[in-house]
């Protein structure tokens, strides 16, 4: 049985039309769900790969509009589900709401904001909610278990479970600690997307049992860096296959 993975691109990097190339070469290779990301000036999750990718896709012109426009090309192109992920600035500069509503009709199925907590949302889960999208809280196994308790009573059908504390980038080993975090999360009885430093696919086979998909990043970036531009569309793609 096939692995199932959602993989993580940034927006306009590593420019406009070689953005588009590596979503192709995410679906073409067997993604089961995309997380697009919007680069922010500012993030607070992410390591220096995607750090770099962000400030490069800025550097290049990307504008929230510009973003959109990307995401609906890319919606055509496949009827996987698409998520945006994004900070809390983009979203506010924007309105929560004007800013769901431009998700919605740029075929969007979910938003992820990791600064954005269930109790601090802005109604950001809510307006979701109303709105026929879905919000997804973002967790840690640092996260107690009341508050554990707190979030995901709350009506969601996803959870993002990071596998450590920290940043993204660094290789996560896959061990009994993690895989006690997955166990614990899975008795809410929420579709679990959890990753931060899966590379390969024996990590994600790994986590496989006990997850709805693994999310992988930025071993994509880190592709997209040492190809050079050469033919990102087999470069992406053949990585994507081989963690499936």
């Amino acid at each position: 049985m096939s692995n199932r993975i959602m993989t993580h691109m940034v927006a306009w990097f590593p420019n406009r039309e070689a953005s588009l190339d590596v979503a192709r070469g995410l679906i073409d290779g067997g993604s089961s769900f995309l997380e697009i990301q919007f680069p922010f000036s500012d993030p607070t999750a992410d390591g220096r790969y995607i750090q770099e990718a962000c400030k490069t896709a800025l550097d290049k012109g990307f504008t929230v509009s510009r973003g959109f426009d990307l995401i609906r090309e890319i919606r055509a192109l496949s009827g996987l589900p698409l998520f945006i992920m994004c900070y809390a600035n983009t979203v506010f500069v924007h309105g929560i709401q004007p800013f769901l509503r431009r998700c919605k009709t740029a075929g969007v199925g979910g938003v992820i904001v990791p600064d954005l907590p269930v109790d601090y949302d802005e109604g950001l889960f809510s307006l979701c909610e109303q709105n026929g999208m879905q919000a997804v809280p973002v967790i840690s196994p640092q996260t107690a278990e009341r508050r554990l308790s707190l979030i995901l009573s709350n009506k969601m059908e996803y959870v993002y479970a990071t596998l450590r504390k920290g940043i993204t980038g660094s290789y996560t080993a896959v061990q009994e600690a993690q895989l006690l975090f997955l166990r614990r999360v899975g008795s809410y009885g929420k579709k679990i997307l959890a990753g931060f430093g899966i590379s390969e696919r024996g990590q994600v086979e790994a986590i496989a049992p006990y997850v709805h998909a693994a999310v992988v990043g930025t071993c994509f970036v880190k592709a997209v860096l040492e190809d050079g531009n050469d033919d990102l569309y087999t470069t992406i793609r053949r990585k994507t296959a081989s963690l499936i």
